[in-house]
């Protein structure tokens, strides 16, 4: 939803006090998590601002009155105050996403993106007398998208054979860059079994890495000769206190480090190839991301090493080098294909489509579903392996297996321990079997299994199974819950619109709203036409702030208030004000509000006499039988802000032929590629151009206009009511 003013129409000004404006500010803007600092003048004196821009920006309330330029005077370099003389100077908004700004005095810096919107602000004779700066900071999403290409940098550098000190000195300073907190390092596992040799340390001082270069691996040798000899990441959050760390204490303080989490770096077929450690400076905890993170890069890490193994080999170790490659390029195009499924079923039954003839001649994927097990996809190479599972004894032994790998969650195949004697038999046509569990979250909810036909199934098609399955688990899960959701958010905003529109005599009705993204939240903009006693009808079109929960609750409110209001009272601006009463007194955030259009219609003999408000919604528009269009700019102040509500109707008469429009903010504001809305005036232009004046017909024109203009892509919610006179 947006606040900018309408573009149509004339626009009035009030006369407000700084006090007055500055306390508006307060009640718009304090709990919002956007940053808002207003600035008065042409020395641009900070007026008011709400908690987040102190939080990002440094200082307290009490700077107010002073120039920004001298409360953050890093910004003065950065050319924030050239951008903000412009727009004082030139009374133009400015808008810039993903700025790079240094934050803190010298020795605290901190970097930080945002994204900055700058409107000027006119006092009542129109001249501009500040900037109102709006941002928000994007920093978190910034270092991710960093961390996501860093890491497609260093899969590019394993995949294009690039020296192992280059990947793994890269990754260090890649995370240190990021976090700057951290200081990694790498060691590599020693081929005698026993040790551990330094792989990288940009961060660590050289005595340092000199130091630990070939410690020992076994029980209580530091954080990574532990996690070496353990097999399982070792969290030391505070070396002077770690018993593991005796002996080594005294080198740690030298080295400025206090806390340590190492994490064994293990290859696909579980061997040791060394430790991914993560140092801090300070005694701490690791947070989740932290542990997200080493779990990350030491799998990249693992990539790194067994390539540089494979290639450093003899001709051999270069060909299990080039199955390498081969097997990473097929799990990373096999999960891709199956993420790209949205549906749960469709994306196991791709798993099962994928693994034949690459891993095995013959597929199948059982799932858990109520306490029942269901087989839901099955793949071959040629009719006749299909046709192995019609086998009675077959079907009865890979029953058994998959009963068994749902129960214990673990790999099992013809070798392992778990299965019996009897299903160990040699079957005609098959040589080996595998069950691999699908498992996320610590649960088993399905079963990948492997029939060979020609030759035994090795540890390398087994692995491979096993990788293929926790991805293709992972997104079968995110499939399952996109789809419930989804389901879940049409539902509500189903519940939230009426069902059907109303017949309305000597009117002819449409309405139409297009959901934004995937539909995976509740929408809040909505609209609705109900009966009224005396032959009138009411009809409305708003948009509550925000989406989810929280909006659709608001929604409802809105529709049941106005529902109840309108069948006692006979003045639309009093069923508005009792719409504002509620949304002002309910016990929701304070911070949703609601633009909304109300009206009441009659029908003459002649024509459809219309009264409506306008509170703080994109103004309704008028298309005549002739063709010509007219804006009613209505002034009215958004509901739910201020418990006062003050309005009054507006009215217009409908001749046969003529049309009211109403539109949400997700029709005007829809953005082009450059940037620009759709506005008003281009909604006026796609009126006048309609061909039909039916309510469909102008429904249709309308997002013809809007998808000409934007793509088919909507980033906010889009509603149309359209009321055509007959």
């Amino acid at each position: 939803m947006s606040l900018q003013p309408d573009r149509l129409g004339a626009v009035t000004t009030h006369s407000r006090s700084p006090s007055r404006r500055t306390g508006e500010y307060e009640d718009l803007f304090d709990q919002a998590p956007v940053i808002f600092v207003a600035l008065s003048g042409p020395s641009h004196l900070l007026e008011a601002a709400n908690p987040a821009f102190f939080e990002a920006f440094g200082g307290d309330r009490t700077d107010t009155g002073v120039p920004i330029g001298e409360l953050i005077p890093e910004l003065v370099p950065q050319g924030v105050l050239d951008r903000l003389d412009a727009v004082y100077r030139t009374g133009t908004a400015f808008r810039a996403r993903g700025a790079r700004l240094v934050l803190g005095a010298p020795g605290a810096e901190r970097e930080g993106f945002f994204d900055f919107t700058y409107e000027p602000r006119r006092d009542p004779m129109g001249e501009v007398d500040g900037v109102a700066v709006i941002a928000v900071e994007t920093t978190v999403y910034h270092h991710a998208q960093l961390l996501a290409a860093e890491q497609r940098i260093l899969l590019e550098q394993i995949a294009r054979d690039a020296p192992l000190d280059d990947i793994l000195t890269g990754m260090a300073r890649a995370i240190e860059e990021l976090s700057p907190e951290l200081i990694v390092s790498v060691l590599l596992a020693d081929p005698d079994g026993r040790h551990l040799r330094h792989g990288t340390g940009p961060g660590l001082p050289d005595f340092y890495n000199e130091a630990i270069d070939g410690i020992a691996i076994g029980p209580d040798v530091g954080s990574c000769g532990t996690a070496a000899y353990l097999r399982v990441p070792v969290i030391v959050t505070d070396i002077a206190t770690d018993h593991r760390w005796e002996g080594y204490q005294e080198l740690a303080a030298r080295a400025g480090v206090a806390a340590c989490w190492s994490t064994p770096i293990l290859g696909a077929d579980n061997r040791l190839l060394g430790t991914f450690a993560m140092y801090h400076r300070a005694p701490k905890v690791p947070e989740e991301k932290d542990v997200a993170l080493s779990a990350a890069f030491a799998r990249i890490a693992a990539l790194a090493i067994e390539r540089h193994q494979a290639v450093e080999t003899s001709r051999a170790a270069q060909e299990r080098e080039k199955e390498a490659r081969e097997d990473l390029a097929f799990v990373l195009e096999a999960s891709t294909a199956i993420t790209r499924e949205p549906h749960y079923f469709d994306c196991l039954q791709r798993l099962a489509r994928l693994t034949v003839p690459t891993l095995a001649p013959l597929c199948s994927v059982h799932v858990l579903e109520d306490g029942r097990t269901r087989r839901i996809a099955v793949a071959a190479a040629t009719p006749a392996e299909e046709g192995l599972l019609a086998s009675p004894v077959l079907r009865d032994q890979a029953d058994r297996a998959v009963a068994r790998v749902l129960a214990s969650g673990t790999t099992e195949t013809d070798h392992t321990d778990a299965s019996p004697a009897a299903d160990r038999r040699v079957l005609p046509g098959v040589t080996g079997y595998v069950c691999v569990p699908l498992a996320t979250l610590g649960r088993t909810f399905g079963v990948l299994t492997l029939l060979a036909t020609d030759r035994p199934l090795d540890g390398h098609a087994i692995a491979l199974a096993e990788e293929l399955a926790r991805r293709a688990a992972s997104s079968a899960d995110n499939a399952h819950q996109f789809s419930d959701r989804v389901q879940l958010a049409r539902d509500l905003q189903a519940g939230l619109l009426p069902p059907e529109l109303p017949r309305i005599p000597g009117a002819d009705l449409a309405a139409s709203y297009h959901p934004a993204g995937e539909g995976l939240e509740v929408g809040g903009d909505f609209y609705d036409v109900f009966p009224l006693p005396d032959d009138r009808w009411a009809f409305m079109i708003g948009d509550v702030c925000g989406r989810g929960a929280l909006a659709a609750t608001t929604t409802g409110m809105v529709r049941h208030t106005a529902r109840a209001a309108a069948r006692l009272l006979h003045d639309p601006a009093a069923v508005v004000a009792a719409i504002n009463d509620a949304l002002t007194g309910s016990a929701l955030h304070e911070d949703y509000f609601v633009s909304l259009v109300y009206g009441e219609l009659r029908h003459t003999p002649s024509h459809l006499a219309l009264e409506l408000i306008r509170a703080g919604h994109v103004p309704p528009l008028v298309r005549r039988s002739d063709g010509t269009v007219e804006q009613l700019v209505h002034p009215g102040l958004l509901l739910g802000i201020d418990p006062e509500f003050d309005g009054t109707a507006c009215r217009r008469d409908l001749f046969p032929g003529d049309s009211l429009v109403l539109v949400t903010d997700g029709i005007t504001e829809a953005r082009s590629a450059t940037g620009e809305f759709f506005d008003e005036h281009r909604l006026a232009d796609a009126l006048l151009l309609a061909t039909s004046s039916g309510a469909a017909g102008l429904i249709e024109a309308v997002h013809a206009a809007v998808t000409a203009f934007a793509g088919r892509s909507t980033p906010d919610d889009q509603a149309t009511l359209v009321l055509t006179a007959t």
